[in-house]
């Protein structure tokens, strides 16, 4: 078995929550969260097959080593409980009109932790580190224009709509951060 030594992901701290990478060990935690109806409803719009969860792990896994960011693990501090995932990605999404090169910020949480918090908390982490680490790139994030709870999120995290873009049939608005939060 080949094995490479990947870089470390940093490990980030909350109040609430400690943010560290993925490893293969997090995939039924990974599948359960994208094949959740709840879920995939804004995101995807179908629950994820195992096929789909593994990739998605993987993704997350290969874009630490690949571009030096990525997503995190996200779990309660004082339980260990699995929350969901949250980061940035740089992915070559079909749209028109296309976006930027910058760092797109997500996050995705299990259901029964929506509404905490959680997202907000974990978010302004992976800002603070995309602050420190991207210099002069700002970040964006996009969402189901149906999606008000990450659009709330993503306005207290000071994202501005900026546009609407064509993508997966339909309008979706695109929201941008300068870099330092402007």
């Amino acid at each position: 078995m080949l094995a490479t030594t990947l870089p470390p992901v940093p490990v980030l701290e909350t109040e609430r929550l400690i943010m560290r990478g993925h490893t293969p060990e997090d995939f039924d935690n990974v599948h359960r969260l994208w094949r959740s109806p709840e879920v995939a409803k804004f995101i995807t719009g179908h629950p994820s097959t195992e096929m789909e969860s593994q990739m998605r792990l993987l993704r997350y896994i290969g874009h630490w080593a690949a571009y030096g960011f990525g997503y995190w693990c996200v779990s309660e501090r004082d339980t260990g409980d699995f929350v969901g995932d949250v980061g940035f990605g740089k992915l070559k999404r079909d749209m028109a009109p296309p976006v930027s090169g910058e760092p797109e910020i997500g996050w995705v949480l299990m259901p029964h932790h929506q509404g905490k918090g959680y997202a907000t908390e974990a978010a302004r982490a992976a800002l603070e580190w995309g602050d420190a680490n991207f210099g002069d790139s700002g970040t964006f994030c996009i969402f189901h224009p149906d999606n008000a709870g990450s659009i709330r999120v993503g306005e207290k995290l000071g994202y501005r709509f900026s546009h609407n873009a064509h993508y997966m049939g339909g309008d979706t608005p695109v929201y941008v951060r300068p870099a330092n939060g402007g």
